[in-house]
């Protein structure tokens, strides 16, 4: 049994939370890393609730095959120092995790080298496409990443699913000659992990590709921006940050009548952007790889009962996917070997076109196999709609983006 009296002393001081079994239980450790103050808290505080109530669901209805989860989550503010460091005590005690539900791309990626010598599965909120390459067999990447894992399409994928989504459009409109594109975002671990792929996309399809235009993941006056994209005449720009960042830009490129297409990554829009920025986030599209809330699916019923029927984002719904497919690769552990990082691993490329049990038709079904963590290929393209206070969806296409090696972890 752990001692939940020193760990929780020590997740107070981090500025975490700890939630431990009932005495006597099996338990099963599970690290959390949130943004809650940092750069992204504006999702990270989607993420975070999400996480907890999960797991108190899933422990309230049998745990892991009625072993329970005890969870710390900490608040690491972005700063991939501050993971690290956790991360090193989370391991260097009598009991470190079996698993650990990280966050962001700087820190997931500066951890690999860690979570592949201690054989922990880490799941994460960053999408890069360094980590889509457990064998390290595509040539592209600087490690093999077998365990690491994310739900969705990569960075990268997504970004390659929305330019060819945006030529499609083009065209459909009768658009003549080359559309201008433009990448947009800070200069940062996270907004760059796709840029190179997207650019060379871009350029494929027959876009003329312009400058990136910067801009800071903490939100501003980004009217200079946005002068600067109305004068390039760019039909369509891709807005590689997040959240409040994201919220400002749209905002600033309202007040000066731009009328370029955006086009965001999975974390760059949901209803809190929709909310925050009103009519200018109408007409937005993105990658989205869960069913927004209230969708007639089956699976939203155990979504509504998570979150205690309060309505919640997109964010908060990809978190509850990422925690129950977790929750089914335990379950395998447990029947095939025991609760280890390996058996684990293993739990997660079982199946082919995975939804986890209870959440049929919320997430978008996944495939990691031993070699490629690429778990979403198949990209649901979706337009945030905002009218009269009012928000919603409409999915506009479903590209196919396949499993091309020259893309496998670029």
């Amino acid at each position: 049994m752990r001692k939940t009296s020193k760990l929780a002393i020590a997740a107070a001081a981090l500025g975490g939370t700890l939630a431990a079994a009932p005495a006597g239980a099996q338990e099963i450790f599970m690290g959390i890393l949130d943004d809650l103050t940092g750069a992204t808290a504006q999702i990270g505080n989607e993420f975070a609730p999400a996480k907890v109530d999960t797991i108190d669901w899933i422990n309230a209805h049998g745990g892991i095959n009625g072993k329970k989860i005890e969870r710390e989550a900490v608040d690491y503010g972005y700063k991939a120092p501050a993971a690290v460091t956790t991360y090193k005590r989370w391991t260097s005690g009598s009991k470190k995790p079996q698993l650990i539900y990280g966050y962001g791309t700087a820190d997931t990626e500066a951890l690999t080298a860690f979570t592949n010598d201690d054989k922990i599965p880490f799941f994460s909120h960053s999408f890069s496409a360094k980590l889509t390459d457990a064998s390290g067999k595509s040539g592209n990447v600087e490690r093999a990443t077998p365990y690491n894992f994310f739900h969705g399409p990569s960075y990268s994928d997504g970004c390659r699913a929305l330019v060819t989504w945006a030529m499609k459009d083009w065209k459909a409109k009768g658009g003549q000659g080359k559309p201008k594109f433009v990448f947009m975002g800070d200069n940062h671990p996270f907004p760059n992990s796709p840029k190179e792929a997207c650019l060379a996309a871009a350029n494929e399809l027959g876009f003329e590709v312009l400058p990136s235009i910067q801009y800071s993941l903490r939100p501003a006056d980004f009217k200079a921006q946005c002068l600067t994209l109305r004068e390039s005449g760019a039909q369509y720009a891709y807005l590689a940050n997040s959240g409040d960042s994201n919220v400002a830009v749209l905002k600033s490129c309202a007040t000066v009548d731009v009328k370029t297409r955006f086009l965001t990554n999975i974390w760059g829009y949901s209803e809190i952007v929709m909310n925050a920025a009103g009519d200018a986030a109408n007409g937005v599209v993105m990658p989205l790889h869960v069913k927004p809330w209230g969708t007639d699916v089956p699976g939203m019923k155990t979504v509504e009962a998570i979150a205690k029927g309060k309505p919640r984002s997109t964010y908060y719904i990809a978190a509850v996917c990422t925690v129950f497919y977790a929750k089914e690769a335990m379950e395998w552990a447990d029947k095939n070997g025991g609760i280890t990082g390996e058996n684990i691993r293993k739990g997660m490329i079982q199946k082919a076109n995975w939804v986890p049990k209870g959440l049929e038709g919320v997430c978008a079904p996944a495939t990691w196999t031993a070699e490629d963590h690429r778990s979403v290929v198949n990209v649901d393209i979706a337009e945030g709609q905002v009218s009269g206070g009012k928000v919603g969806w409409k999915i506009l296409d479903t590209i196919d983006v396949g499993r091309d090696k020259k893309w496998w972890g670029k």
